[in-house]
């Protein structure tokens, strides 16, 4: 069948963005009813925060700078959880790789699976969306864009249904302390932390308990950083720290290089990093198409975690808007699903049944205690979905997450070490050659054309 009526615009070419285009054009590969997408990316090249950049604050064109990865940043999660089962990582490299690569064969991996299909034909790149407005009475958006390179505003764009992949990790929370203002030293937010030899000798305070305040101060620690002290808000994070991390609750006030915390302690530090999470931003939606949430594992006001239910006719989709265990593969199945009702190859119950399915998942939110709850909920999450477009893969990682879980707490430091089986195709993955905390040279060539010690047993 050729493309329908819905003409599509897609906003961003992260993981998110790209699945859809992928899904999409595996429709049209298949003959089935597929939908006219405009992408618009306002990066020069694709992969969203998978596309490195040492820019920070802003970007060469003035705008927001979007990517958040550093330099030294490795998966942090065991590959297998993030294996799409239709282009596994032995489909990619064509033989076993260890479970937790660096971030340049990640990002080698995905624009493997996106170039089967040629999708950078419907990214129009150094584009950025301005405004998007629901014209009620013709039932269709119209889009606002501007040219970053030339600086010139496009002519208005007329779409059935937008899709909104910008991701949520672009916009930094920064909290106010007492004194941090007058602190001496170094100040950032993850968000700009680029270079963890940066910090070599300097002691360290990371505020927050998040995967990147656990991640940035192991980094930080790998590559000869001072003391590092973590600060937390809500409660410890529970690993068996490596000498020379330290955790202490919340900090009070800053006065010169000394850190005072809840506590009555006190710690010298030559830099400090926010590890504070990030702010939903999308200042080109009204807000009655805008999503407002806290990071959740199910944001409120979205079907199936996916579609806007306020305004727009059931036609604005959010993708990847979830706090994320699962990742690509999430991203993969909502992209999947959103095809398949903007395509017309799933139906939508009605507003009511909508409502409530939505209520349900709320609910099961309050019942969450700990990570391997949270766990169990997002793969109930993902294989709903799946189910819903009759996905034929197994999308169920509960069980590599939990080992994964399981890793981290056993110990901080080796968990990466560690190797885990494919659940597409039964296969184990390779020790690495080098342990990750001695493991320096991060390059893709150095990755994949390592000697491994051995095969786990």
């Amino acid at each position: 069948m050729a493309g329908g009526n819905q003409r599509v615009c897609l906003i961003g070419a992260g993981p998110s963005g790209m699945s859809f285009l992928y899904q999409n054009e595996k429709l049209k590969a298949a003959g089935k009813n597929y939908a006219n997408v405009v992408c618009y990316e306002k990066q020069s090249n694709w992969g969203g925060l998978w596309n490195y950049t040492w820019r920070t604050g802003v970007d060469e064109h003035g705008e927001i700078c979007h990517g958040s990865q550093y330099r030294d940043l490795w998966s942090n999660g065991p590959k297998e959880c993030l294996e799409f089962p239709d282009y596994t990582f032995k489909d990619h490299f064509g033989k076993p790789i260890p479970s937790f690569p660096p971030r340049e064969v990640l990002f080698d991996y995905l624009k493997g699976r996106w170039n089967k299909y040629d999708l950078r034909k419907y990214v129009h790149f150094n584009t950025t969306v301005k405004h998007v407005t629901y014209n009620k009475t013709t039932d269709d958006f119209t889009v606002l864009t501007k040219d970053l390179a030339s600086d010139h505003d496009l002519p208005p764009e007329k779409f059935s249904h937008v899709i909104v992949a910008t991701g949520h990790f672009s916009v930094p929370n920064t909290p106010f302390f007492e004194g941090i203002d007058t602190f001496p030293g170094r100040v950032l937010h993850s968000h700009d932390f680029r270079h963890a030899r940066e910090f070599k000798g300097q002691r360290l305070l990371i505020v927050g308990s998040s995967l990147s305040a656990e991640d940035i101060s192991m980094q930080c620690r790998k590559m000869g950083s001072g003391e590092v002290v973590i600060s937390y808000r809500k409660k410890t994070m529970g690993f068996k720290w490596p000498e020379g991390i330290s955790e202490r609750p919340l900090l009070t006030k800053v006065d010169g290089n000394t850190i005072h915390f809840k506590d009555g302690t006190t710690a010298e530090v030559d830099a400090i990093i926010l590890c504070t999470g990030y702010l939903y931003h999308f200042p080109y939606l009204p807000e009655s198409l805008r999503l407002k949430t806290d990071l959740s594992l199910y944001p409120a006001g979205l079907y199936k975690g996916t579609l806007w239910l306020d305004d727009g006719n059931n036609k604005v989709f959010y993708l990847g808007m979830q706090g994320q265990y699962y990742s690509f593969t999430m991203f993969d199945v909502q992209a999947e699903w959103t095809c398949a009702v903007i395509c017309g190859h799933k139906k939508l119950p009605d507003r009511k049944e909508m409502e409530t399915d939505v209520a349900n998942w709320l609910k099961r939110l309050e019942t969450l205690t700990d990570i391997k709850s949270e766990i169990a909920l997002q793969t109930e999450f993902v294989c709903d979905l799946a189910r819903e477009v009759g996905s034929k893969y197994n999308f169920n990682f509960n069980a590599l997450f939990n080992k994964w879980a399981d890793d981290k707490l056993a110990n901080i430091s080796t968990y990466r070490d560690q190797v885990y089986s494919s659940v597409s195709t039964s296969e184990q993955g390779l020790l690495h050659h080098t342990p990750w905390l001695s493991a320096y040279d991060d390059s893709l060539e150095t990755f994949i054309n390592q000697t491994p010690n051995k095969i786990s047993q």
